[in-house]
């Protein structure tokens, strides 16, 4: 009779001898199931397991207790008379060595649950008198019907290696007091709990009094810019699209041309052109508009509204080209019903087209969104976060973001513990604001389809 698998608890209680052996030698039920060298590679997994934990694993995790006691310095050589240089322990490599190590120990574990589930299996399939298959058999899998298996075990490497190692690592330092004044291997770093996150969120910290202002700004550059240029591409769309419009391909390429200038480009010249010597203000001054030139990057608010109107110019093409293609594929039998009830441009477009638009185009304003709240690019090049203020923190300016300012604190101020902070508060607001627009469109609440 067939058993259903169940969960491990289920299978240690209900399997028999081996399939409870399996929970302390990897490959046990296996072996005796006939399936000796996948039983073995369980078992050889297992062994070299415990081999790294008795060597150095275990070493790793009591390190990344105290995250290093030993520091560097100078020692006295009685033998020859001289100060030497003392090498102590270095806080940044026990760090990374105890997140290898737990990365290490999770793929441990994720491999016991798969040695327990193969065994039952195993065992299930010969109660029902079934062959087992066996290595080979496994192996011509791999290359038939479990050939996704082997093509996604390149990239889930890599993402282990390259996203989740990195990630834990940057999150754990968000914990500690590496910074400008505990650099290793010169000085030591420690756990500091959770000091950084109540001295960024507080007030009267000049820490605080900086990220409060930033993350304003932040959030407010987020929703402007994004909406902006989404509103922006659909009004430029729209009228490009309208009858009696000539020359339609033509204007689609002027536009689109913007887009093939690289963008740091453009903003080098914008911010240039700009500046207080800039050729906009020279000419501003010849013509008589002025009589001084205009602060368009040294004043705080004139700032935060240029690189807004700038970024219209980067934006709105990309915006347009697509809502461009999105018109192209509304029905036109909503529009000739529409104007056989009578409905104008207007009501046209805030019954059918915007709400066509919004359904489709909602996983893109999510992700454009988010992309605007790390938008680095705009700010670094344009106004490099200026106009600079004593008022905030370690050369943070006006037109700062949050990505911005993670990236003067580690580049600069080699603050690396706050701007670890910084980045986990730039994710949580990354994916609450995902989460909220994703949760309450209608790309979620009607996957059918537009109606």
């Amino acid at each position: 009779m067939k058993e259903k698998r169940g969960n491990i608890f289920q299978i240690f209680t209900r399997g028999d001898i081996f399939s409870k052996l399996s929970f302390v030698i990897f490959g046990c039920s296996n072996v005796v199931r006939g399936q000796m060298i996948k039983g073995l590679i369980y078992l050889c997994l297992e062994i070299g397991y415990i081999v790294f934990m008795v060597q150095s694993g275990v070493h790793n995790l009591a390190e990344m207790v105290t995250l290093g006691t030993q520091q560097q310095g100078m020692v006295f050589n009685d033998a020859i008379g001289i100060y030497e240089m003392s090498q102590g322990d270095n806080s940044m490599l026990i760090l990374l060595r105890g997140v290898v190590t737990l990365v290490v120990t999770m793929a441990f574990i994720l491999l016991w649950v798969s040695s327990i589930r193969s065994g039952e299996t195993a065992r299930q399939l010969k109660l029902n008198n079934k062959h087992a298959p066996g290595f080979l058999d496994d192996l011509r899998g791999l290359l038939n019907e479990n050939i996704h298996s082997l093509f996604l075990s390149v990239p889930v490497i890599g993402i282990v290696v390259f996203t989740i190692i990195p990630l834990i690592y940057m999150i754990l330092m968000a914990f500690t007091n590496y910074d400008a004044e505990h650099q290793p291997p010169g000085n030591l770093f420690t756990w500091v709990g959770l000091t950084n996150f109540k001295t960024l969120i507080s007030s009267t910290d000049k820490l605080g009094a900086t990220f409060w202002p930033i993350l304003g700004w932040t959030l407010l550059w987020g929703f402007v810019a994004c909406f902006s240029c989404y509103f922006g591409g659909m009004f430029l769309a729209i009228l490009i699209n309208s009858k009696g419009i000539k020359f339609k391909k033509v204007w689609r390429t002027i536009f689109i041309m913007t887009m093939a200038i690289p963008a740091f480009v453009s903003l080098l010249v914008v911010s240039t052109m700009l500046g207080k010597s800039g050729i906009i203000n020279v000419l501003l001054q010849q013509w008589g508009f002025t009589s001084g030139p205009l602060p368009f990057l040294t004043n705080g608010t004139w700032a935060k509204a240029t690189v807004i109107i700038v970024n219209l110019w980067i934006g709105v093409p990309a915006t347009m080209l697509m809502v461009s293609g999105i018109l192209m594929n509304i029905p036109g039998e909503l529009y000739e019903s529409a104007q056989i009830d009578g409905a104008g441009p207007i009501v046209t477009f805030v019954k059918i087209t915007f709400p066509y638009m919004l359904f489709i185009t909602t996983p893109y304003l999510i992700t454009n969104l988010i992309s605007n709240f790390n938008n680095f690019g705009v700010i670094y090049f344009l106004t490099g976060g200026a106009p600079s203020t004593l008022d905030y923190y370690k050369g943070a300016g006006k037109t700062d973001l949050l990505v911005t300012w993670l990236y003067k604190l580690t580049k600069d101020s080699k603050d690396y513990n706050l701007a670890a902070t910084i980045g986990i508060v730039i994710f949580l607001i990354s994916a609450v604001f995902s989460l909220i627009m994703y949760s309450r469109s209608g790309a979620l609440k009607n996957e059918e389809g537009f109606q």
